[in-house]
């Protein structure tokens, strides 16, 4: 299992709880230090069975700056969430070919 986590984040930091309480230490991915490339985020996506421009987290800045009124594609998407990885919404939690969003952080209980 792993998490893309973002320390800060109090909706990670509660998923990440939630699942070290039901016994599982996930392999933990600072996705803002270590983000993913064009080719991971593709490989997420599919596994959450959502288009890229759901995964976009509309409130941050870099959005509301660079993206906010624009009609882009789901590669176009994709590319500005490699460029800008806080657009990325957090957390993801991923166990084998399954995603969910932790919000709410029981989403993550399905995959437990």
């Amino acid at each position: 299992m792993k998490i893309f986590h973002n320390p800060r984040c109090s909706k990670s930091r509660q998923t990440l709880e939630l699942i070290r309480k039901k016994g599982v230490e996930p392999e933990v991915i600072l996705y803002l230090e270590n983000s993913p490339n064009a080719d991971e985020l593709r490989n997420i996506l599919k596994k959450l069975q959502i288009p890229a421009e759901k995964l976009v987290r509309r409130g941050e800045q870099e959005f509301k700056d660079r993206f906010k009124g624009k009609d882009l594609s789901e590669a176009e998407w994709i590319e500005a969430m490699v460029n800008y990885p806080k657009l990325i919404e957090r957390p993801i939690v991923i166990k084998e070919n399954k995603a969910v969003i932790g919000r709410p952080p029981e989403s993550v209980l399905e995959l437990l």
